[in-house]
């Protein structure tokens, strides 16, 4: 019984017994885990996908760097994984094979579709800027338009040299 959220340490164990298990390294969705140690899956479908490669073409090519799809990171609400993460080339010699990464890359993106709880998605981005990241998004494919998070809160505009246009077909 576990009576308390789980110590970093803990959960990075976790994680890394989840990624050396071979039983999920074929689960056609993404995996967390909460605070608790919870495990959480999502599935992901064509158009999930569709969008998540996208964007990660469009950051690539508009800022350079490094983009990764459901990489794990270390927040405060356990080990979370961003549908798109962009991250530097100083970000990534920083953070060398880390699993999970011990800090947030620069920008952390959440897709938003029909079935997620919209207050656990901004819950995310939150813990992703308090990890570390410069932003998180939340992208809204259907309605083509994006909600920004940085470290003061909810933002109009990113700092990113993107054309938010461009994060849609």
């Amino acid at each position: 019984m576990i009576e308390a959220p789980l110590a970093a340490a803990q959960l990075a164990a976790r994680w890394q017994a989840l990624c050396d298990d071979q039983t999920f390294e074929d689960v056609a969705g993404k995996i967390e885990l909460t605070e608790w140690g919870e495990i959480l899956m999502s599935p992901v479908g064509k158009t999930h996908g569709l969008a998540a490669m996208w964007i990660g073409e469009t950051l690539r090519k508009a800022l350079g760097g490094h983009t990764m799809t459901e990489v794990g990171v270390a927040t405060a609400i356990g080990i979370r994984a961003p549908d798109v993460a962009w991250c530097s080339d100083v970000y990534l010699r920083a953070h060398p094979e880390e699993t999970p990464l011990s800090s947030a890359p620069e920008l952390c993106i959440e897709i938003v579709s029909a079935t997620n709880a919209l207050p656990k998605l901004r819950e995310k981005a939150v813990a992703y800027v308090n990890a570390g990241a410069t932003e998180a998004w939340l992208v809204y494919p259907e309605t083509r338009r994006v909600e920004m998070y940085g470290r003061q809160g909810p933002m109009t505009a990113t700092a990113f040299d993107v054309e938010i246009t461009s994060l849609f077909p």
